[in-house]
């Protein structure tokens, strides 16, 4: 229950494009770049504002968009602020484009409120870092950043001469009845200075097929070209995404509405069997934040003891940041039968300590 990754079937028209792709050899390049980057216009519209299709650049995967809209963004050595508890490849993607992590944790992250420092990012941008780099939705908290402080950043970004990246690969699965807005959504200011980056690949469980794409606020000051970046992209993964955007919506919705099913079953397993347990239902995503310091004897990393003790692999807070000692990350999105397993055998391991 830690890679982030769904235990469900693929959405009906994803499974039949690909074996129809099957069926036809078509097991070539990736090359309809202009195609399908309307389709990620056209359904990314649903998050704020009418993305332009130009802007758009397919791209291998999250982690590449991240790291190349960075190095074509900001001048070699840049400090970038990033906000721990945070996914944990996001410090090691700053430094693999030879740029400086500068931490600004999130106020909040242990109890109802998640939410920016932004007294701190100012900080930090004052004393030199040019970068922002956003988990939004974030991950691991779940947390969705407010329209409100996503434009006072992207304030702060413009006062600074900063760019900001969003990586908003969760935007798809927000739970029923919460809406989520991009970065590039919340004004003008904000597509000035951001890019943004997302997938099908986590809302419909697509991610070995190594598709994403980049959304431009500003091409005209960001270098963040298709020619050098669209051909990495899987073709798998291109044919799968746009099954995925343009003829999966229903099914989408009904995996939300599955993932907050299962959210009550956690509050009550929560309840039952880890009662010192505290949490913040997430807004979007199939991850849960779950803090277990009211378990001393579960130590700092209570994942460790889970596997060893209860055979339950979860994700290890402390590698999400020191602010991520004595937390656990649990991917919900399993059958009931698995999850209530689970925190059985957890529930048992703890009342042991």
């Amino acid at each position: 229950m830690f890679v982030a990754e769904t235990d469900v079937l693929l959405a009906p028209a994803i499974r039949e494009r690909l074996a129809d792709a099957v069926a036809d050899g078509d097991t070539g390049y990736f090359t309809e770049i202009e195609r399908f980057a309307g389709v990620c216009a056209r359904f990314y519209s649903r998050f704020g504002y009418e993305v332009p299709e130009e802007t758009v650049v397919p791209v291998n995967d999250v982690g590449v968009g991240v790291r190349e809209s960075l190095a074509r963004s900001l001048p070699p050595g840049a400090g970038v602020v990033y906000t721990p508890p945070v996914y944990m490849p996001f410090g090691p993607w700053i430094r693999r484009v030879g740029m400086s992590p500068v931490a600004v944790p999130l106020l909040g992250h242990d109890d109802d409120n998640p939410r920016l420092d932004l007294p701190g990012i100012e900080q930090a941008l004052h004393e030199g870092a040019r970068g922002v780099l956003l988990s939004h939705p974030h991950n691991p908290t779940g947390v969705l950043h407010s329209a409100s402080e996503l434009a006072e950043l992207a304030e702060l970004a413009e006062r600074y001469d900063a760019v900001v990246v969003s990586d908003e690969i969760w935007a798809p699965l927000t739970m029923p009845g919460v809406d989520f807005t991009s970065f590039l959504a919340v004004s003008d200011t904000a597509r000035e200075v951001g890019l943004a980056i997302s997938s099908a690949s986590k809302a419909f469980n697509l991610a070995g097929l190594k598709c994403a794409f980049v959304i431009n606020g500003n091409p005209g000051k960001f270098a963040v070209p298709r020619s050098a970046l669209s051909g990495a992209v899987g073709h798998f993964g291109a044919l799968a995404g746009e099954a995925a955007m343009t003829r999966s919506l229903d099914w989408l919705d009904e995996m939300r509405a599955a993932l907050a099913s299962n959210l009550d079953l956690m509050e009550r397993l929560l309840a039952e069997h880890l009662p010192r347990g505290r949490w913040r239902r997430p807004d979007a995503g199939f991850v849960a934040w779950i803090d277990l310091r009211a378990y001393p004897g579960l130590g700092d990393d209570p994942a460790a003891v889970f596997l060893d003790e209860a055979r339950v692999a979860l994700s290890n807070g402390p590698a999400f940041g020191s602010e991520g000692k004595g937390f656990v990350r649990v991917n919900f999105a399993c059958s009931e039968e698995i999850l209530t397993e689970a925190f059985t055998r957890m529930g048992r391991v703890a009342a042991a300590h």
